[in-house]
C-alpha cells in the first residue's frame, strides 16, 4: 500500500510540475506562423520578463482601447519570457533565449521585439537607426522609428500610426 501511495504522490508531483512547466519558445512561434497565415497577418514577437517595467509599458500602450484593435488587425502578437531572476525562471519559454541570440538581441536588454513574416523571416526589429534596441519607445524620435516600421510591415493608415505615436510619446 505504501509503493502505490508513493507512486501516486510521484504521478501528482510530475503532473504539477508539467503544469507549470512553459511552452518551448519554438512551439509558440510555430502556433504563431500558423494563425498569421491563416489570418493573413504578421508576427510580432516581443521578449519580456516580470520584472520588466518597460515590457510592461510596452504591452500596456499595445493594448490600449486606442491601440488593441489597430495591432490585433495586423499583427498576431506573441510573447516570449527570458531573462528572469532565478526564482522566476520557470516563467521562462524554454528555447527563447537561444531565438533572442539568434536575431541578435541578446544583451540588448527588454523588451526587444520583432516582427516576422509567416516562414519566420525577419521584416522588422526593435534596432533604431544607431544600432540601439528601442525596446519600448516613447520619445518622439523612438516612436518615429518604431511607426516607420509599423509602416512597412503593416496596412495601418497615416491616421492610425498617428493614434500609436499617441500612446507611446511619453507626455512630460
Amino acid at each position: 500500500m505504501k509503493i502505490k501511495t508513493i507512486l501516486i504522490c510521484l504521478f501528482l508531483l510530475g503532473s504539477l510540475t508539467a503544469a507549470n512547466a512553459q511552452e518551448d519558445a519554438s512551439v509558440v512561434l510555430e502556433k504563431a506562423y500558423a494563425q498569421a497565415k491563416k489570418e493573413k497577418k504578421k508576427v510580432f514577437v516581443i521578449f519580456h520578463a516580470s520584472w520588466c517595467g518597460w515590457c510592461k509599458k510596452m504591452e500596456k500602450n499595445m493594448q490600449s482601447p486606442a491601440c488593441k484593435k489597430l495591432f490585433d488587425d495586423n499583427y498576431v502578437t506573441t510573447f516570449l519570457t527570458v531573462q528572469e531572476s532565478p526564482k522566476n525562471k520557470s516563467l521562462e519559454n524554454p528555447g527563447g533565449d537561444d531565438i533572442l541570440k539568434k536575431f541578435k538581441g541578446e544583451g540588448q536588454g527588454i523588451p526587444f521585439w520583432l516582427i516576422l513574416d509567416t516562414d519566420g523571416s525577419l521584416l522588422a526589429d526593435s534596432f533604431n537607426s544607431k544600432s540601439e534596441n528601442l525596446g519600448c519607445p516613447s520619445t518622439a524620435e523612438e516612436v518615429a522609428e518604431f511607426t516607420a516600421k509599423l509602416k512597412r510591415t503593416s496596412k495601418l493608415t497615416p491616421a492610425q500610426l498617428g493614434v500609436i505615436s499617441e500612446t507611446f510619446i511619453i507626455k512630460k
